[in-house]
């Protein structure tokens, strides 16, 4: 048995070097390509939003959409300043009756301010959320061609630190720009 042993075991090394020929080599490669330093960049996400033209538009573009709701709003809270302060006067010489009309009628009016200034925050987030949206949809399809252009290996968005040798914000900004 001793003598078959013997006699396969040649047989067993070269059949294990052939094994680990390919092996060590996918090694070596996999070395080689660590090895090769990682291309990153950066960009500053909040300054496409707000230095970009494109955000400058979107912005102009939602001031002017909601500009007479918010007027419509201050026209609102000045006439429930003026009604507060009118009740407040005529409260001491007001009978009853007449009390409690003008006072649901102060508190219908504040309800309503408050709705409305509710439905106004929402609906401008919503919007500005949209317009967000959409110029990061923008940025992330021009973020990929420069990282491609490149040969970047990652481009990151946040950190506590950059070296300004990575930042790609202004090669993206200008791209959003044409």
């Amino acid at each position: 048995m001793l003598k078959n042993l013997t006699a396969l075991l040649p047989r067993a090394l070269v059949l294990a070097a052939f094994c680990a020929c390919p092996m060590a080599q996918a090694q070596a490669q996999a070395q080689v390509q660590t090895s090769a330093p990682s291309r990153i960049g950066f960009v500053f996400t909040e300054r496409l939003m707000t230095e970009s033209k494109l955000a400058k538009t979107a912005d102009a573009r939602i001031e002017a959409e909601f500009s007479k709701r918010q007027k419509a709003i201050k026209d609102m809270l000045a006439r429930l300043k003026t009604m507060s302060e009118k009740f407040d006067a005529d409260n001491a010489g007001l009978v009853e009756p007449e009390r409690t009309k003008r006072y649901r009628e102060l508190a219908e009016l504040e309800k309503d301010v408050q709705r409305t200034q509710r439905e106004f925050n929402e609906d401008l987030l919503q919007r500005k959320s949209e317009e967000r949206a959409n110029i990061a949809q923008k940025a992330y399809k021009l973020i990929e061609l420069i990282a491609e252009q490149e040969k970047l290996d990652v481009v990151l968005q946040e950190s506590a630190w950059s070296s300004p040798r990575i930042d790609i914000t202004d090669k993206i900004i200008k791209l959003l720009d044409k």
